[in-house]
């Protein structure tokens, strides 16, 4: 189990980095994120366009694949949902 949170953290500070990097977004507001944190609505810089950029950014730094019917509106209503979905793949 502590592995598995271990690895939990990773995710998260990788889901971070790429929603830094690829939204322009500032280490500080970044790190502000909890898991409650909402993202696709709230955050102007997640626009539609953006949300493929975050996910192939996401699945290159985690080496996973996230499917076409995978991706929701629950997926991205927060920085949680978005790290526990990223979670679930890349720890399997």
């Amino acid at each position: 189990m502590a592995l598995q949170r271990e690895g939990f953290g990773e995710v998260e500070n990788t889901v971070r980095g790429v929603l830094r990097d690829v939204l322009g977004l500032s280490e500080e507001r970044v790190a502000a994120f909890n898991e409650a944190t909402p993202l696709f609505g709230a955050l102007p810089e997640l626009d539609s366009l953006a949300v493929a950029g975050v996910l192939t950014e996401i699945e290159d730094r985690l080496g996973i694949l996230i499917e076409d019917d995978e991706v929701d509106g629950d997926m991205l209503e927060s920085f949680g949902a978005l790290t526990r979905f990223a979670a679930d793949k890349a720890l399997r």
